[in-house]
């Protein structure tokens, strides 16, 4: 399969996790379950990408590794090594949004922990840190 048809699954499939949280208040623990089963998939195609990237034609350029900038560069700089890239996203953020629909407090409702999934799935750290605050806010104003 091509790396752009790849690209397309891996995506959608993500998307399928992001739905199931957004419902979850529908049914909290299987939306969890679903969507770190769904992150858990998403792995394993991050593991395959890299035995394909690393055992097979073309692989991921010379030179490249995790130590320098330059080195990254060189190992994004192909189809597979962005793809593989892409996947690595996928599979953190999603899991970080179950994580966070898990560890959000009773006392946090859904529609405020929507814009962090949100932002998570857009721009991961950014969500993230978005429900570290409210969370924070939340929990200090339940305890004075």
């Amino acid at each position: 399969m091509s790396p752009e048809k790849l690209f397309s699954l891996a995506s959608t499939i993500a998307l399928v996790g992001w739905v199931i949280l957004a419902l979850a208040p529908f049914r909290r623990l299987s939306a969890i379950t679903a969507a770190r089963l769904i992150a858990a998939l998403l792995c394993g195609g991050y593991a395959a990408l890299l035995i394909h990237a690393f055992t097979a034609g073309p692989g991921l350029p010379r030179g490249g590794n995790f130590t320098s900038l330059a080195g990254v560069a060189v190992l994004l700089g192909s189809p597979m090594g962005l793809l593989a890239g892409w996947v690595h996203y996928l599979s953190f953020d999603l899991f970080i949004g179950s994580w966070e629909v898990a560890d959000s407090p009773s006392h946090i409702p859904h529609w405020l922990l929507l814009p962090c999934l949100l932002l998570t799935f857009m721009a991961g750290p950014i969500g993230l840190l978005l429900y570290l605050c409210i969370k924070a806010t939340r929990t200090f104003g339940q305890q004075r």
